[in-house]
């Protein structure tokens, strides 16, 4: 597909089929991730894949905890817009999908959140190119428990910077609408 056309049909997905995806699938689309551009080229990102549903509900389970934690502290954070969906105990942030990547960078690199965040555009974009589709849930990142966080495989010299979702669309949602480019200025 074109990249205008690829950019066009790109949509956030959260609702899936009941198919697994392979993981040599989900290889080949990291490793599209892995061509971002990044800072120095020093690549500071790292994946953990993980298709286990058990796993999945309990890093959502944890990730909602810390939010519903940091809500109770900071009623007035951005975060209070997703309190009552949160304290639902039924409720999953990762949307039962088949497979949730998480991709993580290094603490001790400047750019790391910005070079994930390319990787993790880029990585959407080529599932998309494949008829998958994905979403950000930066719900998801809020994991602080240290056997969880040993267990996903996660050290301490990495933080998650953008969980993403993966699998084959049930739905595609509607293109929502976009603003218009705010240009600031134009200095010839």
């Amino acid at each position: 597909m074109e990249f205008r056309g690829l950019i066009g049909v790109r949509r956030s997905i959260r609702e899936f089929q009941d198919k697994d995806v392979a993981l040599p699938l989900i290889h080949e689309i990291i490793a599209d991730g892995c061509e971002a551009p990044n800072g120095g080229n020093r690549q500071p990102w790292a994946y953990i894949i993980i298709t286990d549903k058990d796993v999945m509900k309990r890093c959502s389970d944890e990730s909602k905890r810390n939010i519903l934690l940091e809500i109770e502290k900071n009623p007035v954070t951005s975060l209070a817009r997703y309190k009552t969906v949160l304290q639902n105990k039924d409720y999953n942030v990762f949307y039962n999908a088949p497979c949730l990547i998480y991709i993580a960078g290094l603490h001790n690199i400047h750019s790391t959140t910005v070079d994930c965040a390319l990787a993790a555009s880029y990585l959407m974009l080529s599932a998309t190119d494949r008829g998958l589709g994905t979403c950000w849930i930066n719900l998801g990142s809020a994991i602080k428990d240290k056997a969880l966080l040993e267990e996903i495989g996660l050290s301490d010299e990495y933080v998650i910077v953008a969980p993403i979702i993966l699998g084959y669309p049930a739905k595609i949602p509607n293109k929502p609408p976009r603003n218009k480019p705010k240009i600031l200025k134009v200095i010839q």
